[in-house]
């Protein structure tokens, strides 16, 4: 019995999940004016993870043969035949309708509908047409894993205010470079899958070449809350420190000699979460001290 809930949580994808929730709260804290009742914010986190871990599941059950080529993928649930197609089914349309539900009843009806719109462009878009359409499927169907601060903002607020964008913005240009080096890292499985990835079609060193133009994208638009007065001097030294560690991985690997040793882009892989990570706390303390 707890070896099957344990594949429906792998299902769930809940390391991803986790930081989508820690970039919603930003979102939530930073639009609020107030302090945020408990029951809104209970609601607000159940509604966006279940829909969450529901996309992540139905991204599961479309990819499941692609899956099976990739040793990355191999292991999952329904790869292996430990979960049934119809069993991941029934479970993504539970999570999907009950987190729906918890958002439009228990939150507000834009935040329900930004939920359910995000779910479907990764899910759907993304992952049925993106991904084997185009070589910029990351960066096209990066929004819709960019979407969680807008909705904790829109969860306490109830608007689509500029300053929420633009934490949308600086998940949307890091997201192309952090999955391009786990394409570098991966090379040969996209490409035995045949997977239309930027290093399958157009080469490793120009997908090097991008992962630097990105970071700097990046980094550029993580110095837009200071820039704007939405955050304060403890985000902006976090922030440098951050900035230089990105570029510092960005440019080992464009100027790595050996083109195939995968290990510096792997390396670089972890790095962009803990870049993530550590931006949003940073800003979460940083609001944190400004209040105070």
């Amino acid at each position: 019995m707890f070896s099957s809930w344990r594949e429906y949580y792998i299902l769930c994808k809940p390391r991803v999940v986790m930081l989508m929730l820690l970039t919603a709260w930003a979102g939530m804290y930073l639009g609020a004016a107030n302090p945020i009742p408990w029951w809104l914010w209970i609601n607000a986190t159940l509604g966006i993870a279940f829909m969450s871990g529901s996309a992540a599941t139905l991204n599961h059950i479309i990819d499941h043969r692609l899956d099976a080529l990739m040793d990355r993928t191999r292991n999952r649930p329904l790869p292996t035949g430990k979960l049934s197609l119809k069993a991941a089914f029934i479970f993504s349309a539970i999570q999907g309708s009950s987190g729906f539900l918890i958002l439009y009843f228990g939150v507000n009806h834009i935040t329900a509908f930004l939920t359910l719109t995000a779910a479907i462009g990764y899910s759907a878009v993304y992952s049925i047409y993106l991904k084997r359409a185009t070589s910029q499927n990351i960066v096209i169907g990066g929004l819709s894993g960019a979407m969680p601060p807008l909705l904790g903002w829109t969860a306490v607020t109830g608007q689509l205010d500029p300053e929420a964008w633009l934490l949308v913005l600086i998940i949307f240009t890091w997201t192309p470079a952090h999955f391009w080096a786990l394409c570098l890292h991966r090379f040969n499985e996209y490409k035995k899958a045949s997977i239309p990835m930027l290093p399958v079609t157009h080469g490793i060193p120009f997908t090097k070449f991008n992962i630097v133009l990105y970071s700097l994208l990046t980094v550029a638009c993580s110095l837009l809350p200071y820039a704007i007065g939405m955050s304060g001097t403890f985000y902006l030294i976090s922030v440098l420190f951050l900035n230089a560690g990105l570029m510092l991985y960005a440019l080992k690997l464009q100027f790595a000699v050996d083109v195939h040793d995968n290990r510096i882009a792997l390396r670089t892989f972890h790095y962009s979460l803990i870049y993530l990570t550590g931006l949003f706390i940073a800003i979460l303390l940083d609001h944190h001290l400004l209040i105070n």
